[in-house]
């Protein structure tokens, strides 16, 4: 029996990214519902024949989302929390959960469930809302509706669920119910759904499900193991379902391989990405009759495999278990890979035959299962690639001694500011004299149509230099006199020179490389185009100087210089897999560095470096903490820590579990820290309460995600609570991210919202 050939999931968007322009072509009003639903059904059926052309034996189905999948499975399973219930529309319901709804005449104003990483990537999903006496009723509408589009397109499906344990553990209770519960509670209940489920697939004719259960691969407590014990047992053993492959990524399942060998499942899928040393000891303990997927093929970056290793990993497996008992696979869902590398006609040749996107990938693991049992693979595609990696590791242009000696040079005593924060933030007060609670922004502001057709118009020779030029100092110096008139106390200059907060530095750095529709989602429509970093990293000139000097000379407020941080950029970027991400980091912060002498040299006193994924990058377990974060924090404090006492440096952080690092963000001594926490209901503020916090935070109090404008009630709220937990006099008051997606006449008015809710807490707060 050959050894068969299947990925956890595929990219959704398409690759010229047509869910995204259907969504919000239906969200704006300009097309009807059945216009997005026939885009993404056309989405679906495009990729399931590409998978199936290329041979998979087993095409997953139900990965595609309109915009996140634990949010298809709250709603699979009834999770809806009652307040949306008044929506009647299912899609619209769906949307509102996602980014929330504000329609005063109907008298509906939702703000959205709360969103976060998935894992340690860059894509966001949507948290689960639960109550403690949650009951869950099926609703299957979803995935019967595409299981029978892939069964009458002649493909083999096998469904994609978000694991029960998983699906509680990333979930969370509403929060005036959250004390002292755990979601997993909830699983007896939960279960039912799950069996229904199943037995519903199996009377459809699905053999086989993918239960994703990343949870595996954390470090787990006797609760979690106790709940995976139960889950995997219990849908294993019932007597009407497909078989179940318990897929687990990102990280090793170390410890817990035992919950699911004993567990009566008939298949493992190992991410042999994250973790290859796993395998031997996953052989030796496998029961007899249980199949292995072999995750050897990278789901989550764009080099092509290195397909002899991956032949020798495969063959051990084949040799211990059989063929019949193997699977090959990607390591985890291509969803974090672009979509087709032969859309790229502008890279250059040979860094594009290093590289594989999505559809490559799909081909690498059919060849892979093809020559499992062969001693010596016969394919010539085995040859051009081990040729075009060998290429690579004697390529020229990824090596700059310079570089790496600099890197070499540097000391301890480069990544710390040289005086403490309290005498830092005195010498800042005299120099800016800002009122209590200080207002500003993230960062960026809308990149409107007019501001995307300019940079269009520019980059394809319509428009010359100094009149693209022109047109970005009139957006600066518009944005600068929106803010003057809102009240804002520190201004930005709005970033409309960028297309994103790491291309724009990754196209100014040497050893960066620019894709043309290597597209990758984030959340919902939110796509990003990952610069690929395949060299050492220098900064050839400066990068925001000019754009930051500008701004500064048009207003006598401050106006904050925006670098992004280098922990970010290496995060956010397709990563060199060939040296240690934290060289390359060290890399990325001299270079930054040398921009934050040259900000504060031409005069600009508050210098924001932005770190939204310090917090995404930490391994899934614990013990593997402590060195990641000694060189993250080390590569922010040396792109900072050359200032003098009197620049204030700023950093911004979102859309992550905080908390259990702040030590890490202590260490990092930025003057001010800017921080989501609007749609947790500052949930954050416990952990300062708990661990305390010595300098100056700025917890977001307005959801930048969502539509809605909110009021001066709500932010006055937030903003007290963050005052009873943090003393006033280091409050700032901020967005909770940038604003670069949303529309001017909403983003004004929350802004004055915003504004208005500090002078109200300041006028509390202040005596007489």
């Amino acid at each position: 029996m050959p050894v068969l050939a299947t990925v956890l999931g595929h990219p959704r968007i398409g690759i010229a990214r047509e869910l995204k322009k259907a969504l919000e072509a239906y969200w704006s009003g300009a097309t009807p519902a059945e216009s997005l639903l026939a885009t993404a059904q056309e989405i679906r059926t495009r990729h399931w024949s590409i998978m199936k052309e290329a041979g998979l034996d087993q095409v997953p189905c139900n990965d595609f989302s309109l915009y996140d999948h634990m949010l298809d499975m709250a709603v699979t399973v009834g999770a809806i929390p009652d307040r949306f219930q008044k929506i009647a529309d299912p899609l619209n319901r769906y949307f509102a959960l996602a980014r929330g709804v504000q329609d005063r005449g109907a008298g509906i104003d939702l703000s959205p469930l709360e969103m976060t990483k998935w894992f340690d990537t860059n894509y966001h999903y949507i948290v689960p809302e639960l109550d403690a006496d949650q009951s869950f009723v099926l609703n299957p509408t979803k995935i019967s509706a595409e299981l029978a589009e892939a069964q009458a397109l002649g493909i083999t499906p096998r469904p994609v669920l978000p694991g029960p344990v998983t699906f509680l553990k990333l979930s969370k209770y509403a929060d005036d119910v959250a004390a002292g519960l755990d979601t997993l509670e909830l699983l007896p209940r939960l279960l039912p759904a799950y069996e229904e489920l199943l037995a519903l697939l199996a009377g459809h004719g699905v053999t086989w499900v993918q239960l994703d259960e990343p949870c595996l691969c954390f470090e787990l407590d006797p609760a979690s193991q106790q709940a995976y014990r139960t889950a995997l047992t219990r849908l294993a053993g019932g007597a009407k379902r497909p078989g179940l492959l318990v897929a687990t990524y990102f990280g090793s399942i170390g410890e817990n391989l035992g919950l699911v060998t004993d567990s009566g499942c008939e298949a493992l899928h190992l991410d042999l990405v994250r973790a290859p040393e796993e395998l031997d000891g996953v052989l030796a303990a496998l029961p007899a009759g249980m199949k292995l997927s072999l995750g050897v093929v990278d789901g989550r970056n764009v080099w092509r495999a290195d397909l002899e290793q991956a032949h020798r990993t495969v063959r051990r497996a084949v040799d211990a278990l059989g063929s019949e008992r193997v699977m090959v696979a990607s390591s985890c869902s291509l969803l974090h890979v672009p979509v087709d590398l032969d859309a790229e006609t502008r890279l250059d040749a040979e860094l594009k035959s290093w590289m594989a996107f999505a559809a490559q990938k799909v081909a690498e693991v059919r060849l892979l299962a093809d020559a499992a049992q062969q001693e010596e693979p016969q394919d010539a595609a085995f040859v051009q690639a081990g040729a075009a990696l060998a290429r690579r590791r004697a390529a020229a242009a990824a090596d700059n001694p310079a570089v790496r000696h600099r890197a070499e040079q540097v000391t301890e005593a480069m990544t710390r500011r040289g005086t403490p924060f309290a005498e830092r933030s005195a010498r800042q007060k005299r120099r800016f004299d800002l009122p209590l609670l200080p207002t500003t922004t993230i960062g960026s502001f809308p990149q409107s149509r007019e501001v995307r057709e300019a940079r269009s118009k520019w980059r394809s020779g319509a428009l010359d230099s100094e009149g693209y030029q022109d047109f970005l100092r009139a957006e600066i110096r518009r944005c600068i006199e929106k803010q003057e008139k809102l009240g804002l106390d520190v201004l930005v200059h709005g970033e409309f020179e960028r297309t994103d907060m790491v291309e724009y530095f990754g196209e100014q750095l040497d050893g960066f490389a620019f894709t043309q529709n290597g597209w990758v989602q984030s959340y919902g429509s939110r796509c990003v185009k990952p610069p690929v970093l395949y060299g050492n990293v220098a900064r050839p000139r400066p990068m925001t100087v000019e754009w930051s000097s500008f701004a500064q000379s048009l207003s006598k407020r401050p106006v904050k210089g925006m670098l992004t941080g280098p922990v970010t950029i290496l995060q956010w970027s397709f990563v060199r897999n060939d040296q240690p991400r934290s060289e390359t980091c060290r890399e990325i912060a001299l270079a930054l560095r040398d921009e934050v002498a040259d900000l504060e040299q031409a005069g600009i006193s508050m210098i924001q470096m932005d770190e939204p994924a310090i917090r995404e990058g930490l391994p899934l377990r614990r013990r593997d903490w402590p060195e990641y974060l000694e060189w993250a924090v080390a590569a922010f404090s040396l792109s900072t820590a050359g200032v003098s006492d009197e620049t204030q440096i700023h950093t911004h952080m979102c859309y992550s579990e905080f908390g259990d690092i702040l030590p890490s963000i202590v260490a990092m001594d930025a003057d001010v820290l800017s921080i989501e926490s609007s749609r947790s209901r500052m949930e954050l503020l416990s952990h300062f309460r708990q661990y305390g916090y010595p300098n100056d935070v700025g917890p977001g109090i307005y959801d930048i995600h969502s539509p809605r404008v909110p009021t001066v009630e709500e932010m006055t709220t937030l903003l007290g609570l963050a005052a009873e937990v943090l003393p006033a006099e280091r409050l700032w008051v901020n967005p909770d991210c940038g604003l670069k997606t949303r529309g001017w006449p909403e983003i004004e008015a929350s802004l004055a919202n915003m504004v208005q809710a500090a002078r109200q807490i300041r006028l509390r707060l202040t005596p007489g």
